[in-house]
């Protein structure tokens, strides 16, 4: 992107805590829309899982991922359209990144980590799918079907 009118972004995006499971699929959706949209993402974090100062859609908790990105001023309207359309994106905020160096929203970048929690995750639950019923409870197959 060589146009003048090329600007960075911060964005900061609030799913709901059932969003907290599929962190991979919240990942992918902000991927998808800041590519929708032309635009080039320079850094991608969680910053928490945060109870809200006020219910939203009766989630009393959020998870909070923190975007930079680089896109044309003329797309914001899409970016902005696709955040207030989306089913999984409970609020957003997009402001202008003057205020940082590149270095330091690349600094931010998290990317990694967020595969590698996301993996984390789908094990743990691929794990307690595999665990039968009694078990999870402590209980003896044997003694259970003694009763």
């Amino acid at each position: 992107m060589t146009d003048h009118n090329v600007y960075e972004y911060e964005a900061m995006f609030v799913f709901p805590q059932s969003q907290t499971s599929d962190l991979a699929g919240a990942v992918k959706h902000i991927e998808e829309i800041i590519d929708r949209s032309e635009a080039e993402l320079i850094a991608l974090s969680k910053w928490g899982e945060k109870n809200l100062a006020t219910p939203i859609d009766k989630n009393k908790r959020g998870l909070f991922l923190l975007a930079y990105f680089r896109a044309r001023g003329t797309r914001m309207a899409n970016i902005e359209r696709d955040c207030n359309l989306s089913e999984m994106i409970s609020r957003f905020l997009i402001i202008r990144a003057d205020h940082l160096t590149l270095e330091e929203m690349q600094a931010t970048d998290g990317r990694d980590n967020l595969s590698a929690e996301s993996s984390l995750r789908s094990e743990g639950s691929s794990r307690e799918e595999r665990q039968p019923v009694g078990a999870a409870a402590g209980e003896d197959s044997d003694s259970a079907s003694e009763e």
